[in-house]
């Protein structure tokens, strides 16, 4: 019988392609089967991981991710989208509604942020631009960046846990929510591909590509 899930590594991460007419929870098995079975040759690592192969739901994303790490010393950073229509179609709905929002609420930036310079919001912000090495935003609620996130920024500053950081592009020096924070650990490395949101799981910082079904997580009232 032919492998229905196959395993590619590489120094950016961990590639799985799953068989497009296997059912789900026959996949969902040998997935776990095989992360047990070689969980020795991976040790403890942290990875980034790309699915190929067949359509997921969100759902199914998360149990992967949880039929990995639950059967190997694997953490997954984060999940790599390759769809590009897929990407295009979020970034566009990302923009339309946090356009919206930032009418509604008058908390928004337009143009870069450059090195040296600051920004601070007593609500959330939506920045229509970069923010850039050296450059430093903070926010008592969510903080949003329609551009390229490569400086410090600390959302929740009043401690609130439940802001989050979303860019379309992420490789931030530092992230802060509320009492936490996550260093990037090298200048200039993007945290995965395409938009990306911050927020706080399990008291620590963890980052997950942004699709559309989290737009219901930002509330900027």
């Amino acid at each position: 019988m032919n492998s229905r899930v196959v395993i590619k590594s590489s120094k950016s991460g961990m590639t799985v392609i799953l068989d497009p007419d296997c059912p789900f929870p026959e996949l969902l098995e040998e997935i776990a089967q095989k992360f047990k079975e070689s969980a020795r040759f991976w040790g403890n690592v942290q990875m980034a991981l790309m699915l190929e192969g067949r359509e997921l739901t969100a759902e199914e994303e998360f149990r992967i991710v949880g039929a990995i790490t639950d059967n190997s010393g694997i953490e997954i950073l984060c999940l790599i989208d390759t769809d590009a229509n897929r990407i295009e179609r979020c970034e566009k709905a990302l923009n339309q509604k946090l356009m919206e929002l930032s009418a509604r609420t008058g908390q928004f930036y337009r143009g870069d942020l450059s090195r040296g310079e600051s920004l601070e919001s007593e609500a959330s912000i939506v920045i229509i631009g970069d923010v850039r090495h050296g450059a430093r935003v903070t926010a008592k609620g969510n903080i949003i960046v329609l551009g390229e996130l490569k400086g410090t920024v600390h959302a929740g500053v009043s401690g609130n846990r439940d802001a989050v950081v979303a860019a379309m592009e992420m490789a931030p020096l530092q992230i802060k929510i509320a009492d936490l924070s996550l260093h990037s650990g090298e200048k200039g490395k993007k945290i995965g591909k395409g938009p990306i949101l911050a927020s706080v799981e399990n008291c620590s910082i963890c980052t997950k590509p942004l699709k559309k079904s989290f737009l219901g997580m930002l509330n900027f009232n």
